[in-house]
């Protein structure tokens, strides 16, 4: 059978492994509060970065660049001087010239003979 001592450290050996498990038990759940904390701060961290990269992405990127105005000197065509003709209702009709004492001056010459 077993001594009253045995019994008694038996059971104080029990008591003792109680309490190891207990304060084991308290620690994981203290580092499982941690790691949740941390998990949290880490998904933060994390957006935060998303969003300087996102910024500094947007301010590295060139400038959207601007299209020189139309160089308008050659937007109108310009014909040669030979190919400039007034419209027919622009032309002004030939008119015999009159002098001072009313004669007209300047008439048709005949090129034929």
């Amino acid at each position: 059978m077993a001594s009253v001592s045995s019994v008694n450290a038996l059971q104080a050996s029990i008591a003792q492994a109680e309490r190891l498990v207990q304060q084991d038990q308290t620690r994981v759940n203290q580092d499982a509060s941690r790691l949740d904390q941390s998990r949290q701060q880490l998904a933060k961290d994390q957006q935060s970065l998303s969003d300087v990269q996102r910024q500094s992405a947007q301010a590295s990127a060139p400038a959207v660049k601007v299209t020189p105005a139309p160089d308008l000197t050659q937007a109108i065509e310009k014909p040669a001087r030979a190919a400039q003709v007034l419209p027919a209702e622009l032309t002004p009709k030939p008119q015999a010239q009159v002098n001072a004492q009313g004669q007209t001056i300047g008439k048709l010459i005949n090129v034929t003979a």
